[in-house]
Protein backbone atom coordinates (compact mmCIF):
# COMPACT_ATOMS: atom_id res chain seq x y z
CA UNK A 1 0.00 0.00 0.00
CA UNK A 2 1.02 3.43 -1.00
CA UNK A 3 1.58 5.31 2.00
CA UNK A 4 2.23 9.68 1.91
CA UNK A 5 5.39 11.10 3.24
CA UNK A 6 5.73 11.34 7.07
CA UNK A 7 8.21 13.73 8.28
CA UNK A 8 9.71 14.56 11.63
CA UNK A 9 10.30 18.22 12.59
CA UNK A 10 11.51 19.97 15.88
CA UNK A 11 10.46 22.33 18.44
CA UNK A 12 14.51 23.58 18.43
CA UNK A 13 17.58 21.80 17.25
CA UNK A 14 18.91 18.56 18.94
CA UNK A 15 15.45 16.92 20.33
CA UNK A 16 15.79 13.74 18.34
CA UNK A 17 14.75 14.37 15.05
CA UNK A 18 17.48 12.40 13.58
CA UNK A 19 17.48 9.65 15.97
CA UNK A 20 13.57 8.86 15.69
CA UNK A 21 13.94 9.49 11.73
CA UNK A 22 16.29 6.48 11.43
CA UNK A 23 14.06 4.30 14.17
CA UNK A 24 10.80 4.92 11.90
CA UNK A 25 13.16 3.94 8.84
CA UNK A 26 13.61 0.55 10.62
CA UNK A 27 10.05 -0.16 11.83
CA UNK A 28 9.03 0.56 7.75
CA UNK A 29 11.24 -2.12 6.64
CA UNK A 30 10.41 -4.44 9.30
CA UNK A 31 7.03 -4.17 8.22
CA UNK A 32 7.23 -4.22 5.07
CA UNK A 33 7.48 -1.59 3.04
CA UNK A 34 10.68 0.31 1.19
CA UNK A 35 11.29 3.83 2.92
CA UNK A 36 13.74 5.82 1.67
CA UNK A 37 14.90 9.35 4.02
CA UNK A 38 15.27 13.31 3.30
CA UNK A 39 16.47 15.57 4.69
CA UNK A 40 16.06 18.84 1.96
CA UNK A 41 19.24 20.95 3.76
CA UNK A 42 21.27 19.85 6.18
CA UNK A 43 24.53 21.43 7.89
CA UNK A 44 27.20 19.28 9.73
CA UNK A 45 30.66 18.41 9.42
CA UNK A 46 29.88 14.88 9.88
CA UNK A 47 29.76 13.58 6.33
CA UNK A 48 29.42 10.65 4.33
CA UNK A 49 30.12 9.67 0.97
CA UNK A 50 27.55 7.07 -1.55
CA UNK A 51 28.94 4.71 -3.86
CA UNK A 52 29.08 7.18 -6.47
CA UNK A 53 31.33 9.89 -4.96
CA UNK A 54 28.72 12.10 -3.49
CA UNK A 55 28.54 13.67 -0.12
CA UNK A 56 25.69 13.80 1.98
CA UNK A 57 24.67 14.47 5.59
CA UNK A 58 25.89 11.44 7.87
CA UNK A 59 22.46 11.31 9.11
CA UNK A 60 21.06 10.26 5.68
CA UNK A 61 23.68 7.86 5.44
CA UNK A 62 22.67 5.97 8.74
CA UNK A 63 19.24 6.22 8.15
CA UNK A 64 19.84 4.85 4.78
CA UNK A 65 21.34 2.07 6.58
CA UNK A 66 18.48 1.45 8.96
CA UNK A 67 16.21 1.33 5.82
CA UNK A 68 18.32 -1.39 4.55
CA UNK A 69 19.42 0.58 1.28
CA UNK A 70 22.18 2.82 -0.20
CA UNK A 71 22.57 6.03 -0.14
CA UNK A 72 22.44 8.65 -2.54
CA UNK A 73 22.65 12.19 -3.05
CA UNK A 74 18.79 12.63 -3.67
CA UNK A 75 18.11 11.81 0.47
CA UNK A 76 20.25 15.00 1.69
CA UNK A 77 20.63 17.06 -1.63
CA UNK A 78 21.57 20.39 -0.04
CA UNK A 79 24.81 19.75 2.58
CA UNK A 80 26.37 23.32 4.33
CA UNK A 81 29.68 22.63 6.05
CA UNK A 82 30.73 25.03 8.67
CA UNK A 83 34.32 25.97 7.83
CA UNK A 84 34.52 29.46 9.93
CA UNK A 85 31.94 31.59 11.59
CA UNK A 86 29.93 32.85 9.34
CA UNK A 87 30.39 31.07 5.85
CA UNK A 88 29.93 27.77 5.14
CA UNK A 89 31.06 25.24 2.03
CA UNK A 90 27.73 24.87 0.04
CA UNK A 91 27.45 21.12 -1.63
CA UNK A 92 24.17 20.56 -3.88
CA UNK A 93 23.98 16.60 -4.43
CA UNK A 94 26.93 15.85 -3.12
CA UNK A 95 29.12 18.33 -4.79
CA UNK A 96 31.06 21.65 -3.96
CA UNK A 97 29.97 24.63 -5.00
CA UNK A 98 32.03 26.84 -3.13
CA UNK A 99 31.59 28.75 0.14
CA UNK A 100 28.83 30.90 0.83
CA UNK A 101 27.82 33.33 3.81
CA UNK A 102 24.57 32.99 6.11
CA UNK A 103 23.22 35.85 4.14
CA UNK A 104 24.30 34.58 0.31
CA UNK A 105 22.87 31.32 1.36
CA UNK A 106 19.72 32.60 2.68
CA UNK A 107 18.87 35.11 -0.04
CA UNK A 108 19.00 32.18 -2.62
CA UNK A 109 17.55 29.39 -0.68
CA UNK A 110 13.85 29.62 -1.14
CA UNK A 111 14.50 29.59 -5.44
CA UNK A 112 16.71 27.52 -7.13
CA UNK A 113 18.07 25.19 -3.94
CA UNK A 114 14.17 24.67 -3.04
CA UNK A 115 13.73 23.50 -7.01
CA UNK A 116 16.94 21.39 -6.59
CA UNK A 117 15.54 19.65 -3.29
CA UNK A 118 11.75 19.32 -4.84
CA UNK A 119 13.30 17.35 -7.70
CA UNK A 120 14.73 15.17 -5.43
CA UNK A 121 12.77 14.01 -3.36
CA UNK A 122 10.46 12.96 -6.56
CA UNK A 123 13.23 11.25 -7.51
CA UNK A 124 13.41 9.17 -4.30
CA UNK A 125 9.49 9.27 -4.61
CA UNK A 126 9.60 7.36 -8.03
CA UNK A 127 11.31 4.30 -6.20
CA UNK A 128 10.68 3.86 -2.51
CA UNK A 129 7.68 4.10 0.06
CA UNK A 130 7.26 5.72 2.23
CA UNK A 131 9.73 8.98 2.35
CA UNK A 132 10.51 9.65 5.74
CA UNK A 133 11.45 13.15 6.18
CA UNK A 134 13.63 15.74 8.49
CA UNK A 135 13.66 18.82 9.32
CA UNK A 136 16.66 20.85 10.64
CA UNK A 137 16.14 23.05 14.30
CA UNK A 138 12.59 24.87 15.08
CA UNK A 139 9.94 25.37 12.74
CA UNK A 140 9.12 28.36 14.01
CA UNK A 141 11.95 30.47 13.24
CA UNK A 142 9.86 33.47 11.90
CA UNK A 143 12.62 35.56 10.86
CA UNK A 144 13.92 32.20 8.72
CA UNK A 145 10.32 31.03 7.49
CA UNK A 146 10.07 32.61 4.21
CA UNK A 147 13.44 31.39 3.36
CA UNK A 148 13.58 27.66 4.71
CA UNK A 149 14.00 25.17 2.45
CA UNK A 150 13.47 21.86 4.75
CA UNK A 151 10.66 22.81 7.34
CA UNK A 152 6.96 23.16 6.52
CA UNK A 153 7.46 24.95 3.13
CA UNK A 154 8.97 21.36 1.95
CA UNK A 155 6.15 19.84 4.15
CA UNK A 156 3.34 21.83 2.09
CA UNK A 157 5.36 21.08 -1.05
CA UNK A 158 5.36 17.13 -0.68
CA UNK A 159 2.08 17.33 1.57
CA UNK A 160 3.97 15.39 3.79
CA UNK A 161 2.23 13.99 7.09
CA UNK A 162 3.78 15.56 9.78
CA UNK A 163 4.45 14.96 13.37
CA UNK A 164 6.64 17.21 15.83
CA UNK A 165 9.11 16.23 18.51
CA UNK A 166 10.18 17.93 21.78
CA UNK A 167 12.70 17.24 24.34
CA UNK A 168 11.41 16.99 28.13
CA UNK A 169 14.69 16.29 29.45
CA UNK A 170 15.51 19.96 28.62
CA UNK A 171 12.32 21.56 30.52
CA UNK A 172 10.15 23.84 29.25
CA UNK A 173 7.82 20.89 26.91
CA UNK A 174 4.47 22.54 27.81
CA UNK A 175 5.98 25.88 26.54
CA UNK A 176 7.63 24.98 23.35
CA UNK A 177 4.77 22.87 22.07
CA UNK A 178 2.17 25.04 22.22
CA UNK A 179 4.42 28.03 20.83
CA UNK A 180 5.64 25.84 18.30
CA UNK A 181 2.11 25.51 17.16
CA UNK A 182 0.41 28.42 17.55
CA UNK A 183 2.89 30.46 15.54
CA UNK A 184 2.65 28.14 12.30
CA UNK A 185 0.48 29.23 9.94
CA UNK A 186 -3.45 28.18 9.10
CA UNK A 187 -2.28 25.60 6.00
CA UNK A 188 1.13 24.64 8.00
CA UNK A 189 -1.19 23.32 11.08
CA UNK A 190 -3.52 21.45 9.17
CA UNK A 191 -0.28 19.27 8.33
CA UNK A 192 0.57 18.27 12.10
CA UNK A 193 -0.93 15.07 12.70
CA UNK A 194 0.80 14.80 16.42
CA UNK A 195 3.20 15.36 19.18
CA UNK A 196 6.19 12.87 20.18
CA UNK A 197 7.91 13.92 23.40
CA UNK A 198 11.59 12.14 23.44
CA UNK A 199 13.76 11.77 26.31
CA UNK A 200 11.13 11.23 29.20
CA UNK A 201 13.27 10.19 32.31
CA UNK A 202 11.31 7.75 35.00
CA UNK A 203 7.65 6.65 34.90
CA UNK A 204 5.72 7.22 31.66
CA UNK A 205 2.61 7.17 33.47
CA UNK A 206 3.37 10.54 35.71
CA UNK A 207 2.84 11.99 32.13
CA UNK A 208 -0.27 11.23 31.88
CA UNK A 209 -2.04 13.95 33.24
CA UNK A 210 0.82 15.98 31.47
CA UNK A 211 -0.63 14.42 27.99
CA UNK A 212 -3.83 15.37 28.51
CA UNK A 213 -3.03 18.84 29.12
CA UNK A 214 -1.05 19.24 26.36
CA UNK A 215 -3.45 17.32 24.20
CA UNK A 216 -6.22 20.16 25.71
CA UNK A 217 -4.39 23.42 24.77
CA UNK A 218 -2.94 22.33 21.32
CA UNK A 219 -6.34 20.16 20.42
CA UNK A 220 -3.53 17.40 18.87
CA UNK A 221 -2.93 13.92 20.10
CA UNK A 222 0.39 13.05 22.02
CA UNK A 223 1.08 9.45 19.60
CA UNK A 224 4.40 8.77 21.62
CA UNK A 225 6.52 9.37 24.66
CA UNK A 226 9.95 8.20 23.75
CA UNK A 227 12.01 7.22 27.32
CA UNK A 228 15.29 8.44 27.52
CA UNK A 229 17.58 5.85 26.73
CA UNK A 230 21.77 5.94 26.52
CA UNK A 231 22.32 2.30 25.28
CA UNK A 232 21.30 2.29 22.50
CA UNK A 233 24.02 2.85 19.48
CA UNK A 234 23.16 5.01 17.15
CA UNK A 235 25.73 7.61 14.89
CA UNK A 236 25.98 11.20 16.20
CA UNK A 237 25.85 13.83 13.77
CA UNK A 238 26.08 17.05 14.94
CA UNK A 239 28.92 17.49 17.66
CA UNK A 240 30.80 15.90 19.61
CA UNK A 241 28.82 14.83 23.56
CA UNK A 242 29.75 16.68 26.43
CA UNK A 243 30.38 13.45 28.00
CA UNK A 244 32.77 12.46 25.90
CA UNK A 245 34.50 15.63 25.79
CA UNK A 246 34.41 15.73 29.53
CA UNK A 247 35.81 11.95 30.21
CA UNK A 248 39.38 11.44 31.30
CA UNK A 249 41.87 8.59 31.43
CA UNK A 250 41.29 5.63 33.01
CA UNK A 251 44.60 3.42 34.55
CA UNK A 252 42.44 -0.16 34.24
CA UNK A 253 41.48 0.63 30.45
CA UNK A 254 43.59 0.72 27.38
CA UNK A 255 43.40 5.12 26.99
CA UNK A 256 42.61 6.87 23.10
CA UNK A 257 42.45 10.39 23.37
CA UNK A 258 41.20 12.16 20.46
CA UNK A 259 42.36 15.90 19.54
CA UNK A 260 39.56 17.97 20.06
CA UNK A 261 39.95 20.05 17.22
CA UNK A 262 37.93 23.46 16.52
CA UNK A 263 36.76 22.10 13.24
CA UNK A 264 36.72 18.56 13.78
CA UNK A 265 34.72 16.84 11.34
CA UNK A 266 33.36 13.37 11.05
CA UNK A 267 34.14 12.04 14.74
CA UNK A 268 32.39 8.61 14.11
CA UNK A 269 35.45 7.18 12.91
CA UNK A 270 36.38 6.63 16.40
CA UNK A 271 33.11 4.63 17.17
CA UNK A 272 33.96 1.19 16.84
CA UNK A 273 37.08 2.08 19.83
CA UNK A 274 33.59 3.06 21.88
CA UNK A 275 31.77 -0.06 21.68
CA UNK A 276 35.12 -1.79 23.38
CA UNK A 277 35.08 -3.03 26.67
CA UNK A 278 39.05 -2.56 27.08
CA UNK A 279 38.85 0.94 25.62
CA UNK A 280 38.43 4.12 27.13
CA UNK A 281 38.21 6.93 24.25
CA UNK A 282 38.05 10.27 25.61
CA UNK A 283 38.84 14.30 23.91
CA UNK A 284 41.97 15.87 24.41
CA UNK A 285 41.73 19.62 25.45
CA UNK A 286 45.03 19.63 27.18
CA UNK A 287 48.42 18.71 27.16
CA UNK A 288 48.02 16.15 30.10
CA UNK A 289 45.04 14.54 28.69
CA UNK A 290 47.55 13.57 25.78
CA UNK A 291 50.62 12.55 28.08
CA UNK A 292 47.72 10.44 29.60
CA UNK A 293 47.05 8.09 26.69
CA UNK A 294 48.45 5.13 25.00
CA UNK A 295 46.83 6.36 21.31
CA UNK A 296 46.80 9.13 20.01
CA UNK A 297 44.14 9.97 17.06
CA UNK A 298 44.30 13.43 15.50
CA UNK A 299 41.34 13.84 13.25
CA UNK A 300 39.47 14.84 10.44
CA UNK A 301 39.12 18.73 10.40
CA UNK A 302 36.86 20.83 7.60
CA UNK A 303 39.88 23.77 7.98
CA UNK A 304 43.21 22.51 8.68
CA UNK A 305 45.03 25.23 8.71
CA UNK A 306 43.46 27.00 11.27
CA UNK A 307 43.48 23.44 13.71
CA UNK A 308 47.33 23.69 12.95
CA UNK A 309 47.24 26.72 13.58
CA UNK A 310 44.78 26.07 17.43
CA UNK A 311 47.58 23.23 18.09
CA UNK A 312 50.26 25.81 17.85
CA UNK A 313 48.52 28.21 20.15
CA UNK A 314 47.36 25.46 23.31
CA UNK A 315 51.14 24.01 23.21
CA UNK A 316 49.19 20.37 22.08
CA UNK A 317 51.57 20.33 19.34
CA UNK A 318 54.66 19.75 21.31
CA UNK A 319 52.38 17.24 23.33
CA UNK A 320 52.03 15.04 20.23
CA UNK A 321 55.28 15.66 19.46
CA UNK A 322 56.48 14.67 22.79
CA UNK A 323 53.88 11.26 21.87
CA UNK A 324 55.78 10.22 19.42
CA UNK A 325 59.30 10.58 20.50
CA UNK A 326 58.21 8.39 23.23
CA UNK A 327 57.00 5.37 21.00
CA UNK A 328 53.28 5.87 21.00
CA UNK A 329 50.68 5.30 19.18
CA UNK A 330 50.10 8.21 17.07
CA UNK A 331 47.56 8.09 13.68
CA UNK A 332 46.11 11.21 11.67
CA UNK A 333 42.65 10.72 9.76
CA UNK A 334 42.81 13.19 6.40
CA UNK A 335 42.75 16.77 8.07
CA UNK A 336 45.07 14.95 10.75
CA UNK A 337 47.18 13.37 7.86
CA UNK A 338 47.90 16.37 6.78
CA UNK A 339 48.36 18.35 10.16
CA UNK A 340 51.07 15.32 11.02
CA UNK A 341 53.13 16.50 7.79
CA UNK A 342 55.89 19.37 7.11
CA UNK A 343 53.80 22.05 5.56
CA UNK A 344 50.27 22.51 4.51
CA UNK A 345 50.19 25.05 1.82
CA UNK A 346 47.03 26.70 0.50
CA UNK A 347 47.68 28.47 -3.02
CA UNK A 348 44.21 28.89 -3.67
CA UNK A 349 43.14 30.16 -0.25
CA UNK A 350 40.73 27.79 -0.12
CA UNK A 351 41.14 27.79 3.71
CA UNK A 352 41.67 31.39 4.07
CA UNK A 353 43.76 34.26 3.71
CA UNK A 354 47.18 32.15 4.97
CA UNK A 355 49.05 30.29 1.81
CA UNK A 356 51.40 27.78 3.63
CA UNK A 357 52.23 27.00 7.14
CA UNK A 358 54.64 24.22 8.77
CA UNK A 359 52.87 21.24 9.53
CA UNK A 360 53.87 19.11 12.86
CA UNK A 361 56.75 18.10 10.81
CA UNK A 362 56.34 14.43 12.10
CA UNK A 363 55.65 12.52 8.71
CA UNK A 364 57.77 13.71 5.54
CA UNK A 365 54.96 14.82 3.53
CA UNK A 366 53.49 18.18 2.13
CA UNK A 367 50.02 18.98 1.50
CA UNK A 368 48.82 21.30 -0.97
CA UNK A 369 44.84 21.90 -0.81
CA UNK A 370 43.42 22.37 -3.90
CA UNK A 371 39.84 23.70 -5.27
CA UNK A 372 38.70 20.04 -6.24
CA UNK A 373 37.22 17.99 -3.54
CA UNK A 374 37.63 14.52 -3.94
CA UNK A 375 34.97 11.88 -2.63
CA UNK A 376 34.91 8.23 -2.82
CA UNK A 377 34.29 4.97 -1.20
CA UNK A 378 37.38 2.85 -1.36
CA UNK A 379 38.09 -0.59 -1.19
CA UNK A 380 42.24 -1.37 0.17
CA UNK A 381 44.83 -3.54 2.08
CA UNK A 382 45.61 -2.26 5.17
CA UNK A 383 49.76 -2.37 5.88
CA UNK A 384 50.40 -6.13 4.49
CA UNK A 385 46.90 -7.77 5.75
CA UNK A 386 45.14 -9.34 2.93
CA UNK A 387 41.94 -8.84 3.88
CA UNK A 388 40.17 -6.10 2.16
CA UNK A 389 39.59 -3.33 3.73
CA UNK A 390 36.50 -0.55 3.20
CA UNK A 391 36.62 3.12 3.88
CA UNK A 392 36.09 6.41 2.01
CA UNK A 393 37.57 9.42 1.04
CA UNK A 394 36.43 13.19 1.79
CA UNK A 395 39.72 15.81 1.19
CA UNK A 396 40.45 19.05 -0.91
CA UNK A 397 44.14 18.77 -1.47
CA UNK A 398 46.74 16.16 -2.56
CA UNK A 399 49.36 14.78 0.09
CA UNK A 400 52.71 14.17 -1.63
CA UNK A 401 56.47 12.46 -0.29
CA UNK A 402 59.38 11.82 -1.93
CA UNK A 403 59.22 8.80 -0.16
CA UNK A 404 56.79 5.62 -0.47
CA UNK A 405 55.80 4.44 2.56
CA UNK A 406 51.82 3.58 2.13
CA UNK A 407 49.25 2.81 5.06
CA UNK A 408 46.82 0.95 2.71
CA UNK A 409 47.18 -0.10 -1.17
CA UNK A 410 43.41 0.18 -2.80
CA UNK A 411 42.25 -2.69 -4.61
CA UNK A 412 41.80 -0.78 -7.93
CA UNK A 413 45.37 0.52 -7.74
CA UNK A 414 47.14 3.42 -6.30
CA UNK A 415 48.21 3.94 -2.51
CA UNK A 416 47.01 5.87 0.57
CA UNK A 417 49.07 7.49 3.51
CA UNK A 418 52.21 7.31 5.14
CA UNK A 419 53.54 4.76 7.72
CA UNK A 420 56.84 6.31 9.78
CA UNK A 421 56.67 2.82 11.70
CA UNK A 422 54.10 0.29 12.87
CA UNK A 423 52.82 2.85 15.24
CA UNK A 424 52.74 6.29 13.90
CA UNK A 425 50.93 7.13 9.89
CA UNK A 426 48.70 9.16 8.44
CA UNK A 427 46.10 8.24 6.26
CA UNK A 428 43.08 9.80 4.52
CA UNK A 429 40.71 6.91 4.92
CA UNK A 430 38.13 7.62 6.85
CA UNK A 431 36.06 5.06 8.06
CA UNK A 432 39.36 2.93 8.45
CA UNK A 433 38.64 1.77 12.04
CA UNK A 434 35.49 0.03 11.10
CA UNK A 435 37.57 -2.89 9.99
CA UNK A 436 38.40 -5.66 12.72
CA UNK A 437 41.84 -6.00 10.97
CA UNK A 438 42.75 -2.28 11.63
CA UNK A 439 41.33 -2.55 15.24
CA UNK A 440 43.06 -5.81 15.81
CA UNK A 441 46.52 -4.23 14.75
CA UNK A 442 46.42 -0.86 16.53
CA UNK A 443 45.32 -3.08 19.79
CA UNK A 444 48.46 -5.51 19.74
CA UNK A 445 50.41 -3.13 21.44
CA UNK A 446 48.58 -3.55 24.20
CA UNK A 447 46.35 -6.45 24.06
CA UNK A 448 46.96 -9.83 21.98
CA UNK A 449 43.48 -11.27 22.79
CA UNK A 450 41.47 -7.83 21.63
CA UNK A 451 37.97 -7.60 21.58
CA UNK A 452 36.78 -9.33 17.80
CA UNK A 453 34.10 -6.95 17.18
CA UNK A 454 31.83 -7.18 13.45
CA UNK A 455 30.83 -3.33 13.33
CA UNK A 456 28.63 -3.96 10.83
CA UNK A 457 26.63 -6.35 12.58
CA UNK A 458 26.67 -4.80 15.73
CA UNK A 459 24.99 -1.55 13.83
CA UNK A 460 21.78 -3.44 12.72
CA UNK A 461 21.23 -4.98 15.42
CA UNK A 462 21.28 -2.06 16.99
CA UNK A 463 18.90 -0.36 14.48
CA UNK A 464 16.09 -3.16 15.50
CA UNK A 465 16.57 -2.37 19.49
CA UNK A 466 16.06 1.48 18.52
CA UNK A 467 13.10 0.31 16.87
CA UNK A 468 11.42 -1.77 18.75
CA UNK A 469 11.76 0.92 21.71
CA UNK A 470 10.11 3.24 19.66
CA UNK A 471 6.98 1.00 18.10
CA UNK A 472 6.57 0.34 21.92
CA UNK A 473 5.80 3.59 23.00
CA UNK A 474 4.04 4.93 19.86
CA UNK A 475 0.84 4.73 18.90
CA UNK A 476 1.52 2.76 15.89
CA UNK A 477 -1.65 2.38 14.41
CA UNK A 478 -2.61 5.84 14.46
CA UNK A 479 0.57 6.60 12.49
CA UNK A 480 -0.07 3.80 9.89
CA UNK A 481 -4.01 5.38 9.75
CA UNK A 482 -3.20 9.25 8.99
CA UNK A 483 -0.65 7.71 6.32
CA UNK A 484 -2.89 5.77 4.21
CA UNK A 485 -5.59 9.10 4.71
Amino acid sequence: MKLKPIMFVGTGSDVGKSIINAAFCRIFVQDGYNPAPFKAQNMSLNSFVTKDGAEIGRAQAVQAEASGIKCNEHMNPILLKPSGEKVSQLIVRGKPKGNKSAYEYFSKGKNELFQIAIESFKKLEEKYNPIVMEGAGSISELNLKSKDIVNMNMALATDANVFLIADIDRGGVFGSVYGTLELLEKQERKLIKGIIINKFKGDVKLFEEGRKKLEEITKTKVVGIIPYFDDIYIDDEDSVSLARVNKTADKNKINIAVVLLKHISNFTDFAPFEKMQTINLYYAQNSQDIEDSDIIIIPGSKNTISDMLYLKKTGLDKAILKAVKNNKVVIGICGGYQIMGEFIEDPHNVEGNIEKIPGLGILPVTTILSKEKSTKQVEFYYKNYKEVCKGYEIHMGETKSTEQKPVNHLVKGGEDGFMLNEKCFGTYMHGIFDNNIVLQDILSFFDKNAENINFEDFKQKEYDRLADLVRQNVDMEYVYEVLKD
